[in-house]
């Protein structure tokens, strides 16, 4: 059951961009094209830009395949790169289509205009008092609880969980603005960001996925300056309507724990980010999926006492992974802007060399925000519970940069068959054991011991190079969530424990 305080499902822009890894999951279940269809069209570019204004040319110019382009190069590799792109598409549009699927499920009951009061537990039980639309208490009793409540999650509060890290670091206003003409008037070009190099504000104008739709950033003094820093920095004669303002705090927040006894918290209830970077609704994302297939063992019978507790082990690491890649992405944004100066319009040596030095600093910092595929698809599991462990270092699991790579903990690279399909799209809802190469080793006795857990499985052999290349092991054992729990080139001697962890059992 989805219980959900608001009458309807969110207005504003809010999240604007769902990463490739969340866009995999999505595929993962049969709603990415969903998703696209409801965006920004696939043909659109994603360039970022840096200019005095709207009508200026631009002091650089950052440029990015549109979803079509990333398709196209994504089908002519063979690397390991994450098998989606990732579509812009606003917060306002997914959360409406997302709920609309979810509606369609038959297990699945969503209540909206019903808020979470207080909860108790016991060992066998979760009791939720919310408050409907009417007014009226109601106590709805289940196995589990999971707080998606946002940053002042009532779920966290209650579990009296701290938040580690710097919150209230600067007030912003952020302001939707519909404009039906600036997309195809822009002089510098299409693109999905643009900041404005204009001091002490640097407005930052951001594309909605209807592209008639945009939202300002500015730490204005009052609601109604937005729209006069939103004429100055389209400075051309266009007709717009300011459709809303609302105030918002940075923080690079943490929360100590992910839960206790019954009781779970995910997404922005979980940390808080600067969005800047784009790791807070994918980060929510990475957590539901994650917590999710536990879940669902553990009700099924088959997850032992250590799989819902891997939950922190995995989850938590990357929240505060994902706070540290934020905060050095603002700070990033920093950088440039302090190389900004009254004199940057000017058509002078003097002014030329302002934005000169602005352009390198925005090439180089910049990149830290869009260029980070590592954090948004390369993070792994370290040290978790319910991942083999293998002897060695290990890849360097904050690399912005992303690296294909089957090391223990590590999400399953893409690979594209000999026949054009993904090896993803092969893998079911269970564990799977994928034997490559057309290998002989043997590997009965490790699906023996997962099919005695319980464990839905799946034994697949391929036998093409690519995948045994890539993948660089004759066997590996991956689980629901597609990270990689074993790898072996030989018959493995401790088969009964390697189902053991991969299932959350004492050994």
């Amino acid at each position: 059951m989805l219980i959900e305080r608001s009458q309807t499902s969110i207005q504003l822009p809010k999240m604007e961009r769902c990463n490739a890894r969340t866009m995999e999951i999505y595929r993962r279940l049969g709603i990415a094209e969903k998703v696209r269809d409801a965006g920004l069209p696939r043909g659109a570019p994603m360039d970022v830009f840096l200019a005095t204004s709207m009508a200026d040319a631009a002091i650089v110019r950052l440029p990015y395949p549109s979803v079509a382009e990333a398709k196209a190069e994504i089908a002519a590799h063979n690397d390991g790169r994450p098998l989606e792109p990732y579509q812009l598409i606003s917060q306002y549009t997914l959360e409406p289509l997302l709920r609309s699927i979810v509606e369609t499920l038959p297990g699945v009951s969503v209540r909206f205009g019903c808020e979470l009061t207080a909860f108790t537990q016991d060992a066998g039980s979760v009791s939720a008092t919310v408050r409907t639309s009417a007014g009226a208490n109601e106590t709805i009793r289940a196995a589990y609880l999971v707080g998606c409540d946002g940053g002042s999650s009532t779920v966290r509060k209650q579990l009296a969980i701290p938040l580690q890290g710097e919150g209230n670091i600067r007030q912003l206003r952020q302001a939707l603005f519909l404009c039906e003409d600036l997309y195809e008037r822009i002089p510098m070009g299409k693109g999905r960001h643009y900041h404005i190099a204009e001091g002490p504000l640097f407005p930052f104008i951001i594309l909605q996925d209807s592209a008639r739709h945009w939202t300002l950033h500015a730490a204005a003094s009052s609601d109604g300056e937005m729209a006069e820093i939103f004429k100055q920095s389209l400075a051309m004669p266009i007709e717009f309507k300011l459709l809303s303002v609302n105030e918002w705090t940075q923080h690079l927040l943490c929360a100590e724990r992910y839960g206790e006894g019954r009781v779970f918290i995910a997404g922005d209830a979980a940390h808080l980010v600067i969005p800047t970077g784009g790791l807070g609704m994918n980060t929510g994302v990475g957590d539901a999926i994650d917590l999710s297939w536990k879940l669902a063992a553990t009700l099924a019978g088959w997850g032992g006492p250590r799989l819902l507790a891997s939950y922190q082990s995995e989850r938590l690491p990357i929240g505060l992974r994902n706070v540290k890649a934020s905060a050095a992405a603002m700070s990033g944004r920093l950088s440039w802007r302090a190389a900004h100066h009254p004199g940057v319009r000017q058509n002078t040596p003097e002014g030329a060399a302002i934005r000169a030095e602005m352009a390198k600093r925005f090439d180089i910092e910049q990149r830290k925000v869009t260029e980070i595929l590592g954090i948004e698809a390369g993070y792994r599991y370290v040290g978790s519970p319910v991942v083999w462990h293998e002897p060695g270092e290990g890849p360097d699991p904050d690399n912005p940069r992303y690296v294909a790579t089957t090391w223990p903990g590590a999400r399953l690279p893409h690979v594209w068959l000999n026949d054009g399909t993904a090896l993803h799209d092969r893998l079911g809802p269970g564990y799977t054991l994928l034997r490559l190469g057309g290998t002989a080793v043997d590997t009965s006795n490790l699906a023996r011991a997962l099919r005695a857990r319980g464990a839905p499985l799946e034994v697949i052999d391929i036998g093409d190079e690519p995948a045994r290349d890539l993948y660089g092991y004759d066997a590996l054992l991956v689980r629901p969530d597609l990270h990689v729990v074993w790898r072996g080139n030989q018959t493995p001697e401790a088969a009964e424990a390697i189902a053991a962890v991969a299932t959350g059992h004492d050994l």
